[in-house]
């Protein structure tokens, strides 16, 4: 019996340490299933099955390194070294905040001190007259960056492996709340509060385990696209500078933006509805529509509706940076045409003139804006996984 209780013991003290570990990062086989609640009981009561399991081997234990046996105790010394190495890298080395950083120093500069290429991929927000603008490639390695713009606070996040990115507020319940990065969930990064120890998934901004769990995060209208495109309609942003704390780590993501980076979690597969094609997922009125990016590249411009919504997606001549907007204005439905050379769109209806923003430069509908539109860029099979109703757009 008491050589039961003492692999049992050793068992449940190695199997708490890599299942919740296993469970919520990218090793092979552990995203695929719904393991998250498993993920979260095992790492909410560890501390339990760490003194179930030391208590289970205490007296075999010491019957072994009191006895005259030397077999024995070199082999349970052996056992011992092997679970301390166990303990030590999932508890310091494997977890996700112990391999991704926040930034500590945060610079921002205006476009006459900037040395972000202005081609960089980046996500820009807008709020109360602030803008800035925060490189993929920086917040790419960071997961998450919090900050302050227009007076609001902010949680700017990305997920390469999901090529998500999302802004939200980090108040929860009226409180200003601290995240940080816990794991994955289906390839999707994963925060923690630290007020609840809840579990919230970056792609939806959803508590998925945890005392809040179903609460949303409040998101924050943001904007994927070049730099020069957003500085082109921000003149006055600020834009994050690289901290040169991590340069190395911003190396690794140099080429992600193009998706010719060597990480097979994180490469784009250049075919249509693979797990690492692009897509672009557009919301609007409670509807959700997934377009394959080969036709956006394909055609420059998209109209479509969505749910009764008319739609129009357009890319830039850069190729990276794109928009949806709604092709209502004052009631009217309105139909495009693209001039690629002069990067301007012409409405069939009036013939005004409008730039890839929206905004109408001349004609009938001089100093009009169409509606923005919520789109992200993503992989295939985030959207998928994450917007199970969602339809596809064919050709």
């Amino acid at each position: 019996m008491s050589r039961l209780f003492l692999i049992i013991g050793i068992l449940l003290l190695i199997a708490t340490e890599i299942l919740r570990v296993y469970y919520i990062m990218p090793f092979p086989g552990s995203q695929q299933s719904n393991t998250i609640d498993w993920a979260f009981n095992i790492e909410k009561y560890k501390w339990l099955f760490r003194i179930i399991g030391l208590a289970l081997i205490a007296k075999p234990a010491y019957r072994v390194f009191t006895g005259r046996k030397l077999y024995p105790k070199i082999l349970l010394s052996l056992v011992a070294i092997i679970y301390g190495t166990i303990f030590f890298f999932f508890n310091f080395r494997f977890e996700a905040d112990k391999m991704f950083y926040q930034p500590s120093i945060k610079n921002f500069s205006s476009v006459s001190g900037n040395t972000v290429d202005s081609n960089k991929l980046i996500i820009g927000i807008d709020i109360h007259g602030e803008s800035r603008a925060y490189p993929i490639q920086i917040i790419g390695y960071h997961h998450q960056v919090k900050d302050t713009v227009g007076n609001t606070p902010v949680m700017i996040t990305y997920c390469t492996v999901c090529r998500t990115g999302r802004v939200y507020s980090p108040v929860v319940n009226g409180k200003l709340e601290k995240f940080r990065l816990v794991g994955m969930d289906h390839f999707n990064a994963m925060f923690e509060d630290e007020t609840t120890k809840s579990w919230w998934q970056q792609a939806t901004g959803v508590a998925i385990a945890g005392p809040l769990k179903g609460i949303h995060l409040e998101e924050i209208p943001s904007h994927q696209s070049s730099l020069a495109s957003w500085m082109r309609l921000h003149p006055n942003s600020t834009i994050l500078q690289p901290d040169s704390n991590f340069k190395d780590d911003y190396h690794d993501l140099a080429n992600f933006d193009k998706g010719t980076i060597r990480g097979h979690l994180e490469k784009r597969d250049s075919a249509s509805w693979k797990m690492k094609s692009w897509v672009v997922g557009v919301k609007t009125n409670g509807f959700e529509k997934v377009y394959d990016w080969n036709d956006l590249l394909r055609d420059d411009m998209i109209e479509d509706t969505i749910g009764r919504q008319p739609v129009l997606l357009v890319l830039e001549k850069d190729t990276s940076s794109f928009h949806a907007f709604s092709r209502v204005l004052q009631g009217q439905t309105l139909s495009f045409s693209l001039n690629k050379t002069l990067s301007q769109l012409t409405d069939t209806n009036t013939h005004s003139i409008w730039n890839l923003n929206g905004f109408c430069i001349s004609g009938p509908y001089k100093d009009n804006q169409l509606e923005t539109l919520a789109a992200y860029q993503e992989f295939w099979h985030s959207w998928k996984q994450f917007h199970p109703n969602t339809t596809i757009y064919k050709m």
